[in-house]
């Protein structure tokens, strides 16, 4: 059933999505291990909403995203190798390198399969920011503070996408969603500052 919130044409399922996922980032903001709960709702009801919206990479990046975010919710939980809370740290410089190159070859092969196998219309843009997400989702499961830098990207591009798709309040939400990357960079930056360890990739 469509709705119109502030001017935005929106559905109950999106506006529950849009609410479900600012709780996830503020959560991560937070490094609260709740946030991959969170993250693990909002996945499924916003698979429901790129469905509709033949988004096919970003729906398939969802089903993605609940299995990462049960790995990042054991992650978190466990901690580091002495059972402490897992500290926030920083890629080697291989590591940034194997995180550009896992994006390239993830976009390859996902604006491929977009073409070939689905009608979408945007499969170079659903690709690459499914990469794209995939590598930031990663970095946030280890508490890496590139994560961040990701997501950035990331968000503003996916504003433009959903505009295109006609996802206004999507478009919003990931408006938002750069203001509070910004905000986890920043207060990242000073955990890693006073206690954070620098390890590769793993």
């Amino acid at each position: 059933m469509p709705l119109q919130l502030a001017g935005f044409p929106t559905t109950p399922l999106e506006l529950l999505s849009f609410l479900l996922s600012v709780a996830t980032v503020w959560l991560n903001i937070r490094q609260s291990h709740w946030g991959w709960l969170f993250a693990i709702i909002s996945s499924a009801t916003y698979g429901l909403v790129f469905y509709g919206s033949r988004l096919y990479g970003d729906m398939g990046l969802q089903l993605v995203f609940i299995t990462v975010s049960f790995f990042g919710w054991y992650q978190w939980l466990r901690g580091d190798d002495s059972h402490h809370q897992l500290p926030v740290t920083t890629l080697t410089s291989r590591g940034r390198w194997l995180m550009a190159v896992a994006w390239l070859i993830g976009f390859a092969l996902l604006a491929w399969f977009l073409k070939s196998c689905t009608d979408t219309d945007v499969p170079n843009s659903d690709g690459f920011l499914t990469a794209g997400s995939l590598v930031g989702q990663l970095l946030l499961s280890r508490k890496k503070i590139e994560n961040w830098h990701v997501w950035i990207i990331v968000d503003v591009l996916y504003v433009a996408l959903y505009l295109h798709k006609h996802l206004v309040l999507t478009a919003v939400l990931y408006a938002v969603f750069v203001g509070m990357a910004v905000i986890g960079l920043r207060a990242w930056s000073g955990d890693a500052h006073t206690g954070g360890r620098r390890l590769a990739l793993e």
